[in-house]
């Protein structure tokens, strides 16, 4: 998933996506959540649907592949020709729009710190499913929008009620659930899904905030670019040092594939994500993100024979509801004409 997925994991992406088609105006506070939006004829609605569907079905596959690669490649390697192959793939229409032409020294360095928290999100996700089961990270991910609420009201001044704190410690207690028995085999790589969670709704809260001027098309090509840089960087440190995260090796013919479809995998699902939200609201789209729950549990049953437990379906189904509850506030509060004074 780590789309926590291409420019924009997963994950679970969606709350930052609809910021690069749906910008507020000048005054209005910026938000990682995306409020009411423009009732859309029910053909591109459904359109959109089927959309976020795909895209929920073929996101576990960058992981699939990304898992397989790093049986014989460190997962920094594997980061970093996921950044080149999508890159390399958007640059044709990046150029053709003449997308880098509005980068500013103002913006500069929040581009760079984009793609340095991109890198980590990377990194950290797929040295995470190295060793862990691809639906327990994916999972644990999931906490990243209950992050972007709580960050929300903290860092951005929004209206965030009780009900929807509540629902976020709720989320993380699922959360924990997930990760103690993978803790107790695995260690400290056990909670790098929730590294990558944090990371990555910092990435969108920087997203939401520069979409308000800055072509989408560039925005994913300045993340992939510093993402790659430095990925690169780090790769070059570790060389010879024998890190199993950044010390390079030469692929073979398998790894060169599998990181070829890693980048590709990523570069169709993130389409999908963009043309799901052109089409449908926020609102509607978002619930359907959990379906990569689903997907992925099969993928990793069906490749890795792995399936989680009972007790991980327990922490599993607190985070889905949590997060449901969440997306269900928000549209109340949305809908709401008392909405400025309930944000509950």
């Amino acid at each position: 998933m780590l789309d926590p997925g291409g420019f924009l994991p997963n994950v679970s992406c969606f709350s930052g996506l609809p910021s690069m088609t749906h910008n507020p105006p000048a005054g209005q506070p910026v938000s990682p959540h995306v409020g009411p939006a423009p009732r859309k004829p029910s053909g591109d609605v459904s359109a959109g649907v089927a959309l976020m569907i795909g895209f929920s079905l073929l996101a576990p596959g960058i992981d699939i592949f990304a898992k397989l690669a790093t049986q014989t490649l460190p997962p920094g390697e594997v980061s970093l020709a996921r950044f080149v192959v999508q890159f390399s793939l958007l640059l044709p229409v990046i150029l053709w729009r003449r997308a880098f032409r509005g980068l500013t020294t103002k913006t500069f360095g929040l581009h760079v710190l984009r793609g340095f928290l991109l890198g980590v999100a990377t990194v950290s996700f797929i040295t995470a499913i190295r060793d862990m089961p691809v639906a327990d990270a994916i999972s644990i991910f999931f906490v990243e929008p209950m992050i972007l609420t709580v960050l929300g009201g903290v860092l951005l001044g929004e209206r965030v009620g009780w009900r929807r704190y509540l629902a976020c410690v709720v989320g993380f207690v699922g959360a924990m659930i997930v990760v103690r028995p993978s803790f107790q085999e695995l260690g400290w790589i056990a909670t790098l899904p929730l590294l990558t969670a944090f990371a990555f709704a910092f990435h969108l809260l920087l997203t939401r905030y520069l979409a308000r001027s800055e072509d989408p098309f560039a925005m994913q090509g300045y993340a992939g670019l510093f993402g790659g840089l430095f990925v690169a960087v780090a790769m070059w440190i570790g060389t010879g040092t024998g890190s199993p995260v950044f010390d390079p090796v030469w692929p073979d013919m398998r790894g060169w594939l599998l990181m070829a479809a890693v980048g590709i995998m990523a570069t169709i699902s993130h389409l999908f994500l963009v043309f799901a939200f052109q089409r449908a609201p926020a609102s509607v789209l978002a619930p359907l993100q959990y379906l990569e729950i689903v997907s992925a549990t099969i993928f990793g049953y069906l490749v890795f024979a792995d399936f989680p437990d009972a007790l991980k379906w327990l922490g599993i189904s607190i985070i889905v509801g949590s997060g449901l509850f969440i997306f269900w506030r928000e549209r109340v509060i949305a809908e709401s004409p008392m909405d400025g004074r309930s944000g509950s």
